[in-house]
């Protein structure tokens, strides 16, 4: 397997599905509930057909993971995982903080990641050994060695409302100790920032495989430590992730445990 030749094509699959949802931005005229805050648009959906499109014609045999069509079966071995647009509440209400993401795994474990910000042009990439680089640029992140000097981002799950309470504590707990908490919504986004030193930490519960796969390839070869909320090790099915410069991981620990909630 050539994975030069796998890291080409998936970001030239990004490029295709991008161009499909810069012509979609500020022009749509259906959004799709798919749960109360959940949604989905027309130009989800085109930018995944551009993008699975893409793929197929050049590995006929990979199999697929993508978030509005679900699974195509392929070779199990090699599998694309696709999120055609993360960040969709932001795109529906033309908020520029948006993007493409997709990962390419084998056995199970992501090994290149793309994730490009249609409006931005940001690119970022890697290939697992490789390093990671953004517009070509190598990546690294951040040195700061205390949370209280960081500046931290998380994400809210769709059924925030059945855990409301664990949530806002931890919330609380890194709001209060940090230097600010930010929330953009985009996960893909999210660990690709961690990844080039604008974040020092992110973490957030009950995301997909598509929402973090790219993404933590992308920060573990900036030199990202990845974990679920306790430090243990990270799977893109895990519930939990907290993604950090590795100097401010064993506080982000702490800070995110629940031993004080009432």
């Amino acid at each position: 397997m050539d994975l030069d030749y796998v890291q080409r094509v998936g970001i030239g699959a990004a490029y295709k599905g991008a161009e499909k949802l810069r012509f979609y931005f500020g022009n749509l005229d259906r959004i799709i509930k798919k749960g109360d805050i959940d949604l989905v648009t027309q130009a989800d959906i085109a930018s995944e057909k551009e993008i699975v499109a893409e793929i197929q014609y050049r590995f006929p045999d990979h199999s697929i993971l993508a978030e509005e069509s679900g699974i195509i079966e392929g070779l199990s071995m090699y599998q694309w995982i696709i999120d055609p647009l993360d960040g969709t509440t932001n795109f529906a209400h033309q908020v520029g903080l948006f993007a493409v993401s997709i990962a390419f795994a084998i056995d199970g474990e992501p090994i290149i990641g793309t994730v490009l910000n249609p409006l931005t042009g940001e690119l970022f990439s890697a290939q697992k050994g490789h390093g990671a680089t953004l517009n070509g640029k190598k990546i690294d992140v951040s040195e700061t060695s205390k949370v209280a000097d960081s500046l931290l981002v998380t994400g809210f799950p769709y059924d925030f409302k059945v855990m409301i309470r664990p949530l806002m504590h931890r919330f609380e707990a890194c709001l209060t100790a940090a230097r600010g908490v930010r929330r953009l919504g985009s996960a893909a986004l999210d660990l690709c920032y961690v990844a080039c030193g604008r974040f020092e930490g992110f973490w957030e519960q009950h995301l997909k495989p598509w929402d973090t796969a790219a993404g933590l390839v992308i920060a573990r070869e900036a030199g990202a430590c990845v974990t679920d909320f306790s430090g243990g090790s990270y799977t893109v099915d895990n519930p939990e992730i907290l993604a950090t410069n590795g100097n401010i991981h064993n506080e982000m620990i702490h800070l995110l445990e629940l031993n004080d909630i009432r």
